[in-house]
């Protein structure tokens, strides 16, 4: 596989975004007749499957397992968080709290990475923050309580993501794969036997559906950073955005409002701002070899 292909990449990742929102489209979904674990644990069972094929010829032993479980536990609990959220609203508006993550990481590089984050980068993190507030309007009449488990869902990603970028020098993405998955799969199945209850066919004919798209859009995530920086690739995800909302449309009747556009126009501008901030920071530091971080702050390129 070609080490240097952006336009495959771009493909990839305008892919995995498409399967993530019609993921989330079916969570959304089932969400109102069956229990949230429920679904997600058949979606897990299935991620194990495709984690396991991943690593089938490779150890499965990691360097750092108690990194790795404190991973797949955060992974896990943005999953069932997000589908909290989104029960009570719009897919635009869930997506777009979703799009805290990348500026919630530039804040927790910080304490957690020890790094260093400029004014540029703190003013973009301030004007993300705006644009959150402009969505969740907290205080107003269109406030939603279930926008609260859409910050903790995106709050759960970005430290799952702070912990990618500590493990990547010693874990290979493969084996953060799996422990996700396994982890994940463990702390469901633990829960599973207080919520389950039988489901439909349709039901478990699109918890399968669930788990198969939300598995390959994974698989698609890795498949596009083996081949192009995750700073390239970090603008294309926001498309998910697109998908969401025309998909909101046309299974539940929901369009996002002006305020959720509005809100949405200016997390974005704010979280494209951060990642071409980063770019810069990363082609100075390949400038410079002698500045470069060492193994403990060096930057993850998957994000799977």
């Amino acid at each position: 596989m070609s080490s240097d292909d952006p336009i495959r990449a771009i493909v990839l990742a305008l892919s995995a975004t498409l399967l993530f929102g019609s993921s989330d489209t079916i969570s959304k979904y089932l969400s109102t007749s069956l229990p949230i674990v429920e679904f997600i644990w058949i979606r897990y069972v299935l991620f194990l499957l495709m984690a396991a094929f991943l690593v089938h010829h490779r150890s499965r032993r990691p360097r750092n397992p108690a990194l790795q479980i404190i991973r797949g536990l955060c992974v896990v609990g943005s999953s069932v968080l997000f589908v909290y959220g989104v029960r009570q609203m719009t897919m635009a508006q869930a997506t777009t709290i979703s799009f805290l993550s990348p500026l919630l990481i530039t804040i927790l590089s910080i304490p957690l990475l020890g790094e260093t984050v400029g004014p540029r980068r703190w003013a973009a993190v301030g004007a993300g923050m705006i644009g959150m507030l402009v969505v969740v309007r907290p205080g107003l009449g269109g406030f939603q309580p279930a926008a609260l488990f859409g910050v903790a869902s995106s709050l759960c990603w970005a430290l799952a993501l702070i912990i990618t970028r500590k493990i990547s020098n010693t874990d290979p993405p493969q084996v953060t794969v799996l422990w996700s998955a396994a982890i994940g799969t463990a702390v469901l199945s633990s829960m599973l036997p207080f919520q389950a209850v039988w489901p439909s066919p349709t039901q478990f004919g699109w918890s399968l559906v669930l788990g198969v798209l939300a598995s390959g859009g994974q698989w698609l995530v890795i498949l596009a950073h083996r081949v192009a920086p995750a700073s390239l690739l970090a603008p294309f995800f926001y498309s998910q955005l697109l998908w969401v909302t025309a998909l909101g449309f046309l299974v539940f009747g929901n369009l996002p409002d002006a305020w959720t556009v509005a809100g949405a126009a200016i997390i974005i501008a704010s979280g494209l701002y951060t990642a071409h901030r980063e770019r810069v920071r990363v082609r100075r530091r390949a400038a410079s070899p002698d500045q470069a971080p060492s193994g403990r702050h060096a930057r993850s390129q998957t994000a799977a």
